[in-house]
Order: C-alpha cells, then structure tokens, then sequence
C-alpha cells in the first residue's frame, strides 16, 4: 500500500497548474500516489495533467464530465489506495516538506488528522500569516474529534478546509462530498471529525492557497447581483443547516450551537453584503438573512 494519496481535482487552472504539480514532484517525500481528476476542464488543463503521467507513474489521470469540485473528490476517493489521504487544490502549490513534516506529526502524535495553516499566494509573491493568536506559542493544538467538531461553525483553529490536512485513509470510508454546492469543506470535513481519535494543528504555513478573482467563489472585485450573493449565501446556510444537524443528532451542546449558528450567519452576512453590486441589493440581501434567522429562531424556540 502506498503511504499518501494525493488528490488533486482539476478544472481550467492551464495558468497554474504546473506549478501545482511541480510543488508535489518536489516533496522530500516521494511513496505517495498523485490522482489527478480532470473535472470537464475546456483549456489545456487535461493535457497538462498527460504530461506528468507520461514522465511520473505516480500520477494517475482519470477525466469525467463536470461533475463540480465536490463530484472530482468522489471520483478521486474511489481510486485512492493510500493509508492516508491529502487534498491539494489544482491552483495551490505545497512547500517541499508539507508532507514529511505532516507525516513526522502524525508519527508523534498518532492523529487520525493533521492540519498545517495557509500561506497565501498573490500575483505580486507570497504573503506569510501571523498564527500566534490561535497558538499562543504552542508547537502544536491537540483536541479530540469531538472538540474540534464543536469548534466548526467559527472555524476557531483554523482547520475546516479539507487542503492542508492528513488524514487517516480509514475515516473516509463511507463518507461522500456534497457535490453541486459551494463551500464544500465547510459542510463536508466536519462529518469526519466524530470518528477521529485526535485532531492536530500545527503553525507550520507549508499549504499555499493562491487568492484569484475567478475563483470558485470570487472576492470582492468581482461585485455580484442580489440573486448571485443569494446563491452564494444559500450554499453556506444548507452546510450549517447540516452541521446543526448533526450535532442536534449527537445532542452535543444543542443550545449552544443553535445561538453559534444565528452569530454566524450576523458575521457572514455583514461580510458579504459588502460584494452587493449596489444598495438596493445589499438590502434586499440583508433582510432576507435577517427573516431567515428569526425563522430559525422560531423553529428552534429561541
């Protein structure tokens, strides 16, 4: 069995994809299989991902019709034979020892996962962050999977993207990604968190996450009409919805997650209201966040 499989689902990124994969050929630690899914890509994409595995038999190919990202990592999970499994984004690249150093954790700590922080990856270089404040100078978090599945809603360790993270092959058995949605880590990775002995973050920034207007989601130079943010904004609603969910199933501090859920949604939506296109939509856009968190309020009897 190999040591690490590496997912890597693809979709029109030609501009950075080989920085991508060049950034894996370049880990210090090489029994790890690379499978590459090329999502329906209409650039060069897919012929990019040909040249690897034609030089590198370690990086697998398989193209599917767009299925979204969510489908590509399904797709990816059903070809992987890794004890353990690691996601990189096709536009990201990892610094040549984020998998050593991940497995070098995992070895002292016997985590089922382990997350290393983002650095963040800008047309005009790199940008290095200050993790301090969620560390306080500690070489590494250690919590079980029940406390890190509390800590979801506010992301408080900086943990719930599914980039950057080792995991255990094995807690991924019977789990599927939520696909045709947005914010597909936020409602997904959670969900492996009860079956988790351990969960590890360590400040060591080795995942670059590079930051692009055309992304999936977009930033704020690309303003967005009412019915867009809506979209947007019901992506992530359905992926707290699940997540209240679930913990209302465990019956894991049901009260205090239902009060964490209506200050989340306040936060989120005083966060995108600003990528509006104008006032009025920015209104239109507030107060129907505003109805839907005193319908939840009712329903919950808060």
């Amino acid at each position: 069995m190999v040591k690490i499989s590496i997912g890597v689902p693809v979709y029109n990124v030609a501009k950075y994809l080989r920085q991508c994969l060049d950034s894996i050929v370049k880990q210090t630690f090489t029994d790890f299989e690379v499978i590459m899914v090329d999502d329906g890509s209409t650039d060069n994409s897919f012929n990019i991902c040909q040249e690897y595995v034609a030089k590198d038999d370690r990086f697998k190919l398989i193209h599917q019709e767009n299925e979204g990202n969510g489908g590509a990592r399904n797709t990816c999970l059903k070809n992987m034979q890794g004890e353990y499994i690691t996601w990189i984004d096709s536009d990201d690249r990892v610094n040549p020892i984020y998998l050593e150093r991940l497995l070098e954790v995992q070895a002292r700590t016997d985590a089922q996962i382990v997350n290393c922080m983002f650095f963040y990856i800008r047309d005009n270089g790199d940008y290095y962050v200050d993790y301090s404040p969620f560390f306080h100078k500690q070489e590494m978090i250690k919590i079980s999977g029940m406390e890190a599945l509390e800590t979801v809603l506010f992301d408080r360790y900086q943990i719930i993207e599914l980039a950057g993270t080792l995991i255990d092959s094995r807690l991924y058995r019977g789990w599927t990604c939520a696909q045709g949605i947005m914010y597909e880590d936020f409602g997904n990775k959670f969900k492996l968190y009860p079956r988790s002995n351990v969960v590890v973050a360590i400040p060591d920034q080795l995942y670059g996450y590079r930051q692009r207007d055309n992304g999936t989601i977009g930033k704020s130079k690309q303003q967005k009409t009412f019915s867009e943010e809506l979209k947007i904004s019901n992506d992530m609603i359905s992926n707290i919805e699940k997540y209240v969910y679930y913990m209302e199933l465990m019956d894991l501090n049901v009260r205090k997650i239902h009060e964490d859920a209506i200050n989340y949604l306040t936060s989120y939506s005083l966060y995108r209201e600003g990528m509006a296109r104008s006032e009025e939509d920015k209104q239109l856009y507030l107060e129907y966040i505003d109805k839907y968190k005193e319908k939840l309020k009712r329903y919950w009897n808060m």
